[in-house]
This record gives structure tokens, C-alpha cells and sequence, in this order.
């Protein structure tokens, strides 16, 4: 097995999770539910919410949905493993190999808060902010915790009054129109950047092993 690429995916699975970790910690102890920080204008906020579902804030069937997904996450989150395991063996390229990496980690940092956040933390409200390690225990069993939120980037906003000629369904309950809408966390950017550079470099799977095979074939 490639040691180097080995130590990239260790490295790229832990450094990430420990920012998305170490952020999420920060911001839900820190911050009430729907509180916001500016970070450049109004265009990048730190925006603290927590959802039930999927990626991006995005919902899943309620509490049957949720231990659903907290499963399908954990079984994902070793089917990937095994993949990294197995592409590093057959020499596929190091870009895949970062990729999946990312993807992994996100899926084990959304997986942290399913799991645990429920036990550790008591609950975030409009009011309060949550203690880590609360005296009276926390406030949803094991599997189904809230998954921490707060990156935020309104950089259109346009309010359907200032420009009525925008379709209805382009405009939220609060009548705007707000590009880029969702509000997400570390862990969902690292599954996206992954998937994207597999999308992109998805003719590199598998690409060294052919090569070698190929020069075997030539030294014959």
C-alpha cells in the first residue's frame, strides 16, 4: 500500500473533523438559536441553527427519518473507509484518495452530532445557550441529536417589493429572494468539495493501476 497516501487520508479525516468539532463547540455555547455574527457585510454571516436532517438544512421525515439517516451515515461512513482502503491498495490516484477523505469526514462529523450532541449538550433555545456536559443530562437520547449549522452566505438578497417581476417560487416565506439561501457547517463543505473533485477527476479512478498494468504489458 502507498504509505504516503495513507497518512493524507489520516490527516485530511482528522484535521477536518477537529475544525468542524472544535467550530460547532464554539458556536452552539456560544450562541443562541437564530443569533448571527457579520463576518464580511451581509454577505457572510455566522448564523447559529440546527436541523434535524440532512445536509444543508434540509429535512428528513422527522424521528424515524432521523435514526435513519444517523445509521445510513455511520454504514456510509465505513463503506467509505473500506473504499479509501481499497483504492489506496490499487494505486488510484492521490486526488481520489483526498476526495473520498473529505466526503468521509463530513459524514462522521454530521454523524457526531447525531449521536452524541443530544447526551453532551443541553438544549439551545432563542434565550440560553447550550452548556457542554450539562449537570441534568442532555436533552435528546443517543441518535438523535441536532446537527450544528451556522455558515451562512446571503450575497443576493432581494426583496420581492424592491423587484416584483421575480417568480414566486424563487422567493422565501419571509419575501425574499436570497442566493445562497441554505446555511450549512465544515462538515457539509467537506462532502461537497469531495464530491466535486470526483465529479472532476472521476477518469483518475483506477488510472495508476491501469498505467502500471500497461507497463507490464510493455516489459513482456
Amino acid at each position: 500500500m502507498n504509505k504516503k497516501q495513507i497518512r493524507i487520508s489520516i490527516i485530511i479525516v482528522i484535521l477536518a473533523l477537529i475544525i468542524d468539532q472544535i467550530v460547532k463547540i464554539i458556536v452552539k455555547t456560544n450562541m443562541t438559536i437564530g443569533e448571527s455574527i457579520p463576518v464580511f457585510g451581509n454577505w457572510f454571516q455566522i448564523y447559529f441553527v440546527e436541523n434535524n436532517g440532512m445536509a444543508f438544512g434540509w429535512d428528513f421525515f422527522g424521528k424515524s427519518g432521523k435514526i435513519f439517516l444517523s445509521i445510513f451515515r455511520l454504514v456510509a461512513a465505513i463503506g467509505i473507509a473500506f473504499y479509501i482502503r481499497y483504492l489506496i491498495k490499487n494505486k488510484t490516484a492521490t486526488v481520489i484518495v483526498v476526495a473520498l477523505s473529505l466526503i468521509l469526514a463530513g459524514a462522521v462529523g454530521n454523524l457526531i452530532d447525531s449521536v452524541l450532541y443530544g447526551k453532551i449538550f443541553n438544549e439551545s433555545t432563542f434565550f440560553e445557550t447550550a452548556k457542554l456536559f450539562p449537570e441534568n443530562g442532555g436533552y435528546a437520547p443517543l441518535m438523535y441529536g441536532m446537527v450544528v449549522d451556522m455558515l451562512y452566505f446571503p450575497i443576493i438578497d432581494i426583496s420581492q417589493e424592491s423587484a416584483g417581476w421575480l417568480p414566486d417560487f424563487l422567493v422565501g416565506s419571509d419575501g425574499h429572494f436570497i442566493f445562497f439561501r441554505p446555511i450549512f457547517n465544515i462538515a457539509d463543505s467537506c462532502v461537497t468539495i469531495g464530491a466535486f473533485l470526483v465529479l472532476i477527476f472521476a477518469k483518475k479512478l483506477g488510472f495508476e493501476k491501469e498505467k502500471s498494468q500497461k507497463e507490464v504489458v510493455d516489459e513482456m
